[in-house]
């Protein structure tokens, strides 16, 4: 959520951000709405105050005209004082009222877009900033989609998910199970090796936890609700793991925090249709090790620039053709300042498969969240920060159709010692 005193001090800057979300002219206005809000909500607080001070003295006044038995008089007072209560109360309920509405109006208003933000509406408009120069897989005539894979080498099993459970929940088998396995603690590793705390964090939460990073009231629609117990299954290890430090107040010296997360996630993806979400391209259920980071707003980008080359490294371990995007303002998260996109090639398919979203969302989720810390005897909002690193799903689906031949889907040699196995055949 956007902080009051921004759009206060820097509303032409908040204007041209959303225009670069692309909202129209009627749209932008919440952001006057909110100010009438708040200016409601300050001047009923300036008349309470007035009121209760005016009460205050005239209780005073009250007292000493009793002591002097001026009774006629003091009662003339009394029905005076009477009258600001309900006056006060009228203040304090036109003060909620603002407040609420400020609030609700607060809730709507996306993260303003960092300057570097290229404009656009779509993902075509997204920008290539770092493209992938070597050569691509060269396939075999015959090359197999993943799906094709699969089938023939016992890898994941997509009709028994539909059996147990639905479309979207892959069963994955023998070695591809154990691929999936070795793929979570190559990445863990490399996130602990990184300086990543590893958190083992519970796979449901409450809405206080959803709204505090965004998912409310923003994403529900993607997200699996246990309406009996009012819980929401999450979409990613970013809502609990940031979670942690939700209504603290940080040490200074201990920025920046980093922690990383293996989950599995849950997302509805509702109206996915079509060959482009076959197999492994779009579930309902997956893999995914994250990392997070709650970072001094001086260096928060500093931050950003390291997560990326975190998440570059694994890939260039993985022997696999990537490209990173910045997104545009049409095709951002609501939450985010500024997202790179992780996309891998897909050689079977020859398509590009996004993999990771690397978001820097300065003070939006931390205002939420109240993450805060000691600046000298100020205290400010820290910075938050999430990157995938990486999804699995799409990344099993990459490393098993680039990396086909004759004898079977040979695996790149930084996971020979976590799968015990170099070959799947």
């Amino acid at each position: 959520m956007l902080e009051l005193s921004f759009l206060k001090n820097n509303k032409e800057r908040a204007i041209q951000g959303l225009k670069k979300r692309n909202f129209s002219d009627e749209a932008i206005q919440v952001i006057d709405h909110i100010l009438e809000a708040d200016e409601t909500r300050r001047s009923a607080q300036v008349e309470l105050d007035n009121n209760l001070a005016e009460s205050k003295r005239l209780a005073g006044e009250i007292g000493n005209l009793i002591k002097q038995g001026k009774a006629v008089e003091a009662d003339a007072i009394k029905s005076t004082v009477s009258s600001l209560k309900e006056q006060a109360k009228d203040l304090e309920s036109s003060m909620k009222v603002a407040s609420e509405r400020m609030e609700e109006l607060l809730l709507t208003v996306p993260n303003i877009p960092h300057e570097s933000v290229p404009n656009g509406k779509t993902p075509e408009d997204n920008e290539v900033f770092q493209a992938w120069e070597k050569p691509f897989p060269t396939l075999a005539p015959g090359a197999l989609p993943h799906w094709e894979l699969a089938k023939k080498h016992n890898i994941f099993d997509l009709d028994l998910g539909v059996k147990l459970t639905g479309a979207g929940f892959p069963v994955f088998r023998g070695k591809g199970a154990r691929l999936e396995r070795s793929l979570i603690n190559f990445f863990l590793d490399e996130a602990a090796r990184a300086g990543y705390e590893e958190v083992a964090p519970p796979l449901m939460v409450n809405s206080a936890s959803a709204r505090a990073t965004g998912q409310l009231p923003d994403k529900e629609g993607q997200m699996y609700y246990v309406e009996r117990d009012d819980l929401y299954l999450i979409p990613t290890a970013e809502v609990p793991v940031t979670n942690i430090y939700r209504d603290v107040i940080v040490d200074e010296k201990d920025f920046p925090i980093k922690m990383t997360g293996y989950t599995q996630c849950f997302r509805r993806e509702a109206g996915s249709y079509g060959a482009h979400v076959r197999g492994l391209n779009r579930v309902h259920q997956f893999d995914k090790v994250e990392i997070v980071q709650i970072a001094h707003p001086e260096s928060s980008y500093i931050q950003l620039e390291g997560m990326l080359r975190h998440v570059s490294g694994l890939l260039d371990k993985l022997e696999l053709p990537y490209r990173i995007l910045k997104l545009c303002g049409g095709d951002m998260g609501f939450t985010s300042a500024l997202t790179f996109d992780f996309e891998v090639w897909s050689a079977a398919q020859e398509r590009w498969l996004e993999v990771s979203s690397v978001s820097n969302f300065e003070t939006y989720q931390s205002n939420r969240l109240k993450v805060r810390f000691k600046d000298g005897n100020k205290i400010r909002l820290a910075h938050t920060l999430n990157g995938s690193a990486l999804a699995l799903a799409r990344i099993v689906a990459a490393l098993l159709e680039n990396n086909q031949t004759p004898e079977g889907i040979r695996l790149p040699k930084i996971l020979h010692s976590y799968t015990g196995f170099e070959l799947i055949d």
